[in-house]
């Protein structure tokens, strides 16, 4: 019998000291213009997206989210709060270093952060270009991108006009 209860607890000791929770590794696209249908696991043919296809056959797909706004800017405001960005002011294209998502906001970043997460974003952020709205700021670990909404595609030439709109943090 006592056999039985040492081989029952070190079993118990093995599940317990294996079942140590691992968070799972999160990946949000956001892809300005990309319509419910322009993706192969939508059921598009006319543009192969194979890579998208097999992170969503083994991941999980958000198919029933809704913004109210056409907008850029309103739209990641609202992904990364989980709230209607209009009541907290951001309507249009953030443009200023004043217009921004507010400071008052918690971002999914900071909630992730302290879920024990390491964030990043990478690409463009269009959320505010000061220094207090800058994503790591706003609770992201890591920033490779570009801070308004459009950016030049030809490296060679400056962006003479917005220089502020590359950055990394």
């Amino acid at each position: 019998m006592r056999i039985l209860l040492a081989v029952a607890a070190t079993c118990c000791v093995a599940v317990a000291m294996g079942a140590e929770s691992k968070n799972p590794n999160i990946l949000l696209i956001v892809a300005d213009d990309l319509g419910y249908a322009d993706v192969g696991f939508h059921g598009a043919e006319d543009i192969p997206t194979p890579h998208l296809d097999a992170l969503a056959a083994r991941g999980v797909r958000f198919s029933n989210g809704y913004v109210s706004s056409t907008w850029c800017s309103p739209t990641r405001a609202g992904l990364l709060t989980g709230r209607y960005q209009q009541r907290f002011g951001v309507r249009g294209h953030e443009g200023t270093p004043d217009e921004a998502l507010s400071l008052e906001e918690t971002t999914l970043a900071d909630r992730l952060r302290a879920a024990g997460y390491v964030t990043g974003v990478i690409g463009k952020w269009h959320l505010g270009t000061g220094p207090e709205f800058h994503p790591v700021a706003r609770g992201f670990d890591e920033f490779f991108g570009f801070l308004r909404g459009a950016h030049n595609f030809w490296p060679d030439v400056p962006f003479i006009l917005f220089p502020d709109r590359t950055g990394r943090g």
